[in-house]
């Protein structure tokens, strides 16, 4: 998913030229190391240039990063461009684009309208485990219960701003991304027709799925920092962004938290900060394109870190220190750089299976309870893959190479075939790779750590997880193959519990369903996969 890059905003030479701290910036860094949390890009921008940039290795910066929730943040400005040139009003009601669905008895359904889905105050509970594969999005969100009157309450959910995607297109006759080319991707030097997962019928998803580079969204909220101008010129209009970022309603108790970040106000798909730190534009993982109005500031960070608090903790921690007084010299005589991600085994070890493999591929016994669930092995590195039309992860018949200091690896993995290259000498290979109907590239490495297992970590750069598969080669011509993803899974499960048991009213049961999420799910959906070597 790499592209060229084209820098479109200037750059400091040093972070204290534009009245950025380096010493702040470092011991961001340093908290953030500390906290354990694994950044891919962290930018800083301030009077419009860009005070400070960088990547992790191995994340280079013309790769476009997954977005998560980000993705509202763009589909908002669909629909404030879609309101300026007439097309609809915050008023409209949604059932209007979707007669097909309409239930005249159906109160709610004639009271929920535009302004209902922009700030998650529509009313509607779609499951989370929504089988986004039968391709029948709509129908999921038009039959799926309410949980609040339109307008009473606030609920974060996702699917609302499908809708919006959708009511896009059936007002302009063209694909949200199509739309925003010439009004917003162009003028903002985003790539022309970015990725952006849709459902099977091409409609974006709309609250998840949009892939972009941190420059890309650096432009896109400094833009919304200058009212709506880049480079001087109109983009967005003004009265849009004012209005989209401001606290439109209230949001106590998003995500059970009382955070000020979570509880201090929800715009038109954009959240307020605590403490009267401004907005962001903000997804699953720590993606997060913050604006700081009084200092004249952006603050843009992709990450892997599923506690999304702790990721701003650790901004805030030294945010207060982290705007200066301009100066002719930078504080530090070495700017501060992200970490490279974990260093990669290196050993030089080698086994007598590369030989007996030469002319074998090991096939999976399918895990049936995995199947009947429709739910992927080692599905998290996409993560939204249960949110897809082509779900990642049913892998087979893996073929394992070597030649020299790399070990190439193929495999199948429902329709898709995939072979990359796998270093085995401390650094990563890079390779093309197509998963879930997505195109990455891919690092790899591999390694022996004795003669019978073999381990692979394989990173789709873009998303925000790993893969790491163990070989384990037996006496008996069969082999294991333990399979297992970063984020853990278990801790992945913790934090997502709440959300997964929001809708159960017994304490009791809640508890016990909890209890059975958190503690049993990991080892049910990461076992042991009994393999077979056979001839190719």
């Amino acid at each position: 998913m790499a592209t060229e890059r084209t820098p479109r905003l200037k750059r400091a030479a040093f972070p204290e030229e534009v009245g950025v701290s380096s010493a702040a910036i470092k011991r961001m860094i340093d908290e953030f190391e500390k906290r354990n949390v694994e950044v891919h890009s962290l930018m800083i921008l301030r009077h419009g240039k860009v005070a400070y940039e960088s990547w992790a290795y191995p994340f280079t910066p013309d790769m476009p990063h997954i977005m998560y929730s980000v993705s509202k943040s763009f589909t908002s400005i669909a629909i404030g461009f879609a309101i300026e040139e007439g097309l609809l009003a915050l008023d409209t009601p949604v059932i209007s684009f979707f007669p097909e669905y309409d239930d005249k008895k159906d109160e709610n359904l004639q009271k929920l309208n535009i302004f209902h889905l922009l700030t998650m105050t529509a009313g509607k509970s779609v499951s989370l485990m929504a089988d986004k594969t039968k391709n029948q999005w709509l129908r999921d969100f038009f039959t799926s219960p309410w949980g609040f009157n339109p307008g009473e309450s606030w609920e974060y959910v996702s699917e609302n701003q499908y809708i919006l995607s959708a009511i896009i297109q059936k007002v302009t006759g063209v694909s949200m991304r199509e739309y925003l080319a010439s009004r917003l991707f162009k003028p903002l030097g985003i790539r022309e027709n970015p990725y952006w997962e849709c459902d099977g019928n091409g409609i974006e998803a709309g609250g998840w799925g949009l892939f972009i580079t941190t420059e890309e969204l650096a432009n896109f909220v400094q833009c919304c920092l200058n009212g709506g101008k880049f480079k001087s010129k109109r983009v967005i209009p003004a009265k849009w962004v004012k209005f989209a970022t401001s606290s439109l309603v209230e949001n106590t108790g998003a995500f059970g938290s009382a955070h000020p970040d979570s509880t201090s106000g929800y715009g038109a798909c954009f959240w307020k900060n605590g403490e009267n730190r401004g907005y962001r534009a903000d997804g699953m993982f720590s993606q997060f394109g913050m604006v700081f109005e009084e200092y004249d500031a952006c603050l843009i960070l992709t990450a892997c870190e599923i506690d999304e608090q702790i990721s701003r903790d650790c901004i805030w921690e030294h945010f207060d220190s982290l705007f200066v007084e301009e100066a002719e010299k930078p504080e530090l005589k070495e700017l501060p750089a992200l970490n490279k991600l974990a260093d990669l085994p290196k050993t030089k070890i080698h086994s007598r299976y590369e030989e007996i493999l030469k002319d074998k591929k090991l096939t999976l016994k399918p895990s049936v309870p995995l199947e009947v669930m429709n739910f992927p092995l080692s599905m998290l590195p996409m993560f939204t893959t249960f949110m897809s039309t082509d779900k990642a992860g049913y892998y087979n018949n893996f073929c394992l190479d070597f030649e020299d200091d790399k070990c190439i690896m193929s495999w199948d993995e429902k329709d898709e075939h995939n072979s990359i290259i796998c270093a085995m000498d401390g650094t990563v290979k890079y390779s093309p790779l197509h998963l879930g109907g997505v195109d990455f590239t891919a690092s790899a490495s591999a390694c022996w750590i004795n003669e019978t297992n073999l381990f692979v970590w394989v990173r789709p750069l873009g998303a925000i997880g790993q893969r790491r598969l163990r070989f384990e080669f037996n006496e008996d011509g069969t082999a294991n193959l333990y399979t297992s993803t970063y984020p853990d899974l278990d801790k992945v499960a913790v934090n997502l519990s709440s959300t997964f048991t929001k809708d159960i009213k017994t304490d009791l049961v809640k508890k016990l369903v909890s209890s059975a999420f958190t503690n049993v799910a990991p080892g049910f959906l990461e076992p042991k996969h009994k393999c077979k070597l056979v001839d190719r």
